[in-house]
């Protein structure tokens, strides 16, 4: 199953998932504009996008179309995305009480040295889903 296999990869407690291994080095960016102004100004940094949104939020033309810029910078710029289903519960993982967990980066070490296989896995299963035409692939994150 490759949600849940997506899930893992993206945060898990033995191996420390990436989302967790990045906030714990500071390479974690939370927030839409937080996000945007970083693939502005460093887009090569960047290295993994998670988008979050919820029934809440589904009708919201103004984050709807901060999505669909931040989708076409990462297409245009190589990099990775997913969607989650679940904001409240994304915040959770990474630890975030800001209102805005709708956009999370993560973002490549300074020193270029880090090699983490859940990312690649992460990377693996979008490459695949682009491949299945699926250019956002959407999960849903489990229960707590």
């Amino acid at each position: 199953n490759s949600v849940l296999t997506l899930f893992e990869a993206l945060n898990t407690s033995t191996s420390r998932g990436p989302l967790v291994c990045a906030q714990s080095e500071h390479r974690l960016t939370v927030g839409v504009y937080e996000s945007a102004k970083i693939m502005t100004e460093d887009p090569d940094s960047v290295s993994f996008c998670v988008l979050a949104t919820d029934e809440q939020f589904q009708w919201d033309v103004a984050l709807q179309i901060h999505f669909t810029l931040i989708q076409s910078f990462c297409f245009d710029n190589d990099i990775s995305i997913v969607r989650v289903s679940d904001t409240q519960r994304l915040a959770d993982i990474i630890g975030d009480k800001q209102e805005d967990a709708h956009c999370v980066l993560i973002t490549n070490p300074a020193d270029g040295s880090w090699d983490d296989p859940a990312l690649e896995k992460l990377h693996l299963f979008c490459e695949e889903s682009r491949r299945l035409n699926d250019w956002v692939p959407e999960i849903s994150l489990p229960e707590r």
